[in-house]
């Protein structure tokens, strides 16, 4: 497939772009349609007959959150969608049977792709659910996070619910490689955060400090980025791409979703509790040793007990803080994501210029700008 070129993201009239992102239009307006339909869509498909489930599995989605691997994939699909040879004719609403979104496709944005979007941001939920309950969180999106609200057991068997919902639903695209696809998706959060809980190393060397380097990142993707991988390839395979089109799509969706992991792990530092809308310096509580940590512990060695023994000394934890805000550690973290985002800018150039792919390339800066 021929690769168009675009040099709009290495020009200084990007700056300008990525200014004004802050409002929201400049790269949502295109998908507000779809957009609008995600939230009350997964609504509909977690209703339940059993009340207390129902509540307990819509609690995150009436406090909405970025939203913004369903922008994602609805960015995805209308970019890739001038790359498609698609015959509108097999995938109309009827294609998703019983549960269909009231929607008339664009053309741009089909049936399967819209649903695909609500379908990642349930696994999303699921896992947020699950996460909660394993790291005793209290707060989620500015609110008491759903194991305080409902419990621990209540909090595990509504992730499950949403898991097996969103299953449905994949299963209905009739998309065996979409499917398994997101089987491994699902496998992937539950090894990421088997290496979260894992204790990795017992010696404090530099090559100690090598391999928590791999193994964070390794971490990432399957914790974080895989799901916004996994759902940007999906998209451009419901939209009968190309096989490099396909790629792209996949390799810019993991490079975007490291990038925002690593600030993520920067914002645990530099934000308050009211910003981030869980509580800051959580990792370093739970023991974890994040990108700031390990880019710190290369100028103090005497970080390393401590990460070996994931700050379990009551002074560590401040300690730690401390040593990370005397170095470049969130400065290094930050470069490091940037690189990832330069990275997404760059594989997506065999898309065709267009509005959308414009807004991938704002989604992607903006992930490295935001404060939240």
């Amino acid at each position: 497939m021929k690769c168009f070129t675009m040099s709009t993201w290495r020009n200084p009239g990007l700056v300008v772009f990525s200014r004004s992102m802050s409002k929201t239009a400049n790269f949502t307006g295109l998908i507000e349609n779809e957009l609008q339909q995600v939230s009350p869509g997964i609504r509909k498909l977690l209703s339940s007959r059993f009340e207390e489930l129902s509540k307990c599995s819509r609690y995150y989605t009436v406090a909405q959150g970025k939203q913004m691997r369903p922008s994602l994939v609805l960015l995805m699909s209308k970019a890739t969608s001038l790359c498609s040879g698609i015959d509108q004719s097999l995938v109309g609403s009827s294609f998703l049977e019983d549960d269909a979104p009231e929607y008339i496709s664009t053309g741009q944005v089909l049936p399967s792709q819209l649903r695909l979007a609500q379908i990642t941001e349930m696994i999303h939920t699921a896992s947020l659910l699950h996460d909660d309950v394993i790291d005793h969180a209290s707060v989620r999106r500015g609110h008491p996070s759903s194991n305080v609200a409902f419990g621990n057991r209540r909090s595990v068997l509504t992730g499950n619910f949403i898991l097996g919902r969103a299953s449905t639903a994949m299963a209905r695209l009739r998309n065996p490689r979409v499917t398994e696809l997101f089987a491994t998706v699902v496998a992937d959060l539950v090894r990421g955060e088997f290496l979260q809980l894992k204790n990795t190393v017992n010696t404090n060397t530099l090559e100690a400090q090598a391999f928590h380097f791999d193994y964070y990142i390794e971490k990432t993707y399957l914790k974080t980025a895989s799901l916004i991988s996994k759902s940007c390839q999906s998209a451009a395979i419901l939209g009968q791409c190309s096989p490099t089109v396909i790629q792209a799509a996949s390799d810019f969706g993991r490079y975007v979703g490291t990038a925002f992991q690593l600030m993520d792990d920067v914002l645990d530092y530099t934000s308050k509790d009211e910003t981030l809308g869980k509580a800051a310096n959580a990792d370093l509580n739970l023991g974890l040793a994040t990108a700031p940590v390990l880019f710190a512990w290369k100028q103090y060695p005497e970080l390393g007990a401590m990460v070996i023994n994931r700050f379990n000394c009551p002074s560590d934890v401040k300690k730690a803080r401390e040593l990370v805000e005397s170095t470049d550690g969130i400065q290094s973290t930050v470069k490091w994501a940037k690189d990832y985002i330069k990275k997404a800018h760059e594989v997506i150039q065999c898309i065709p210029d267009s509005p959308a792919r414009q807004a991938l390339h704002a989604v992607a800066e903006k992930v490295v700008a935001r404060n939240y």
